[in-house]
């Protein structure tokens, strides 16, 4: 999963080199692919089949690159160019989808999907939707695993200070219940921890600004974030840290009928 999706990147130049730089080290100081990969490689372990991985909001394709190797073939939806550039080269084996969910093609039933840290980018009425619309590719007895921070983090509890967005992946379980039969299965949530550490003031409200760019939410000023950071991030020993917990929800799909 890529919490990085917590910022948007922009178009190639300045503003897609700033994301990558920041978001760069935000994974410097975050334990979280440490704490994601043997999650990830726990669900692989117990899939019925391996044929077909599918990433939706691939990104740069880190978490692709790490999972595409328990699979026969990688298909990713991608509608972001520069993205899909620094895909190619993270997972080149990798068939690339440029057109939004909504939108796509996907010749494809996936045994494993992933949806992580794009929700935050979807307006909250259209979750399920794009939960269906993706479940029509996951194939029987495969599983979606929707993934978004914690609300209740430190990283989110920032985020909801200042601009009032709450996101929060387990209001979809009753939704998705009401869906056709036959698409949604058994729904589990997991708790997979993370845990950034800043390792020094500029950096870490640097991080923090990268989290607060969601969609519609206006910059924030520089000296409230900084604010904002020493007084509830610090450890009191010149480092920053706060937790960025993430909530995975896995959805599975159910076995086709027997005739």
């Amino acid at each position: 999963m890529e919490s990085g999706k917590a910022g948007q990147p922009g178009t190639p130049g300045t503003d897609d080199d700033v994301y990558r730089e920041v978001f760069d080290r935000f994974l410097s100081g975050t334990d979280e692919k440490a704490t994601t990969h043997p999650y990830l490689r726990g669900v692989v372990d117990r899939l019925p089949a391996r044929r077909v991985l599918l990433d939706v909001g691939a990104g740069d394709g880190r978490t692709t690159r790490y999972l595409a190797p328990y699979f026969g073939r990688t298909v990713c939806i991608e509608p972001s160019e520069p993205m899909r550039r620094a895909l190619a080269r993270s997972c080149p084996q990798a068939e690339v989808v440029a057109e939004p969910v909504f939108d796509a093609q996907v010749d494809a039933q996936a045994d494993l999907a992933l949806l992580s840290h794009v929700l935050y980018y979807i307006p909250r009425i259209q979750w399920a939707a794009m939960v269906a619309r993706i479940m029509e590719w996951v194939a029987p007895e495969g599983v979606l695993l929707v993934v978004l921070q914690d609300p209740d983090s430190d990283c989110m509890r920032m985020v909801h200070h200042f601009t009032g967005r709450r996101f929060d992946v387990r209001e979809l379980v009753g939704e998705l219940a009401a869906l056709p039969p036959g698409l949604i299965g058994r729904t589990e949530l997991d708790v997979v921890p993370a845990c950034y550490r800043g390792r020094d003031l500029e950096e870490t409200v640097a991080v923090a600004d990268f989290h607060l760019s969601i969609p519609d939410a206006p910059p924030q000023p520089r000296e409230a974030v900084e604010a904002y950071v020493r007084r509830h991030f610090g450890d009191g020993d010149g480092a920053y840290v706060f937790h960025h917990d993430q909530h995975v929800l896995r959805i599975g799909r159910p076995a086709r009928p027997a005739p």
